[in-house]
């Protein structure tokens, strides 16, 4: 059962097990079709195509966050209708990465399906080794999946705000440096971040060839950040909820598990004015 990551190698090796299942989760914040028309143009034989806005979030309130999650319902229909049922090994890819398939590998541990995984080195590695690709369509046979939901591995906002000064959790922000400091800010219309929170760029997981540094590596600086905090009092957030997943998924490759999201993030921190920013 790999659970973390898995390398290109280890996935080519199992593209004709009808318990493994991958998933492209390629996407563009910038360009909402530009995932889909990239996997319509070319993908990992037998993939399955999620999409981040329609597959993997839910309805916006205007108050929850710009990728709120879908209720678990929801989206264990949707995977079953792609295939997925609760026995299979699940892995996720994207181009960018990690940090979309990461939002898939999240959700699915939190629907309680703990055979997923993340390719390692995503879509790009895979082509840097050669390996097949397709335009084919997949061949689907729908499955009924069973959840077993662990809300626990999910805070909310109330929470954040009840612990804010008490030193009882420490949030880290996976945005970019600037977006932390409220500089450059592109996508939410306040710029800044949770008061007393901790950044860690999620880029910072990753080596120059887009693979995730080693377990060791990750440790050593995750523990340096946390200044030795146990992973059970770490929040992770990012802009949505997205970013925020891929240093769960380092924390955990890195053997630093327990720790938790906060999906609706810092969009969602800022819909109610009343709540404070730093800067």
């Amino acid at each position: 059962m790999f659970s973390t990551l898995v390398s290109v190698e280890e996935l080519a090796g199992h593209l004709n097990d009808s318990d493994w299942i991958v998933c492209d989760c390629r996407h563009d914040l910038t360009s909402y079709d530009a995932g889909r028309d990239a996997f319509d143009q070319s993908h990992i034989p037998g993939a399955r195509f999620l999409h981040l806005d329609e597959d993997l979030s839910g309805p916006k309130t205007g108050s929850n966050g710009r990728h709120p999650l879908p209720h678990p319902r929801s989206f264990a229909l949707r995977l079953g209708a792609l295939g997925v049922d609760s026995a299979k090994q699940v892995i996720a890819y994207d181009a960018s990465g990690g940090y979309y398939a990461a939002r898939l590998w999240w959700m699915l541990r939190w629907i309680g399906h703990t055979r997923a995984a993340v390719l390692d080195g995503g879509w790009d590695a895979w082509n840097a080794s050669a390996l097949p690709v397709t335009s084919e369509p997949s061949s689907i046979q729908p499955a009924a999946y069973t959840l077993r939901p662990r809300p626990e591995l999910s805070v909310d906002t109330a929470f954040v705000a009840a612990h804010l000064t008490d030193g009882a959790i420490t949030v880290v922000d996976a945005r970019s440096s600037d977006r932390f400091r409220g500089e450059n800010e592109s996508l939410d219309p306040i710029g800044g971040h949770i008061p007393g929170a901790e950044n860690r760029f999620f880029r910072l997981n990753l080596e120059a060839d887009g693979r995730f540094k080693q377990p060791h590596v990750l440790k050593q600086e995750f523990t340096g950040l946390l200044r030795n905090a146990p992973p059970s009092r770490v929040v992770h957030q990012c802009g949505s909820g997205v970013t925020a997943c891929h240093n769960l998924l380092a924390m955990e490759h890195a053997g630093l598990s327990g720790s938790r999201l906060y999906p609706g993030s810092w969009s969602e921190w800022i819909s109610d004015r009343s709540r404070p920013v730093a800067r």
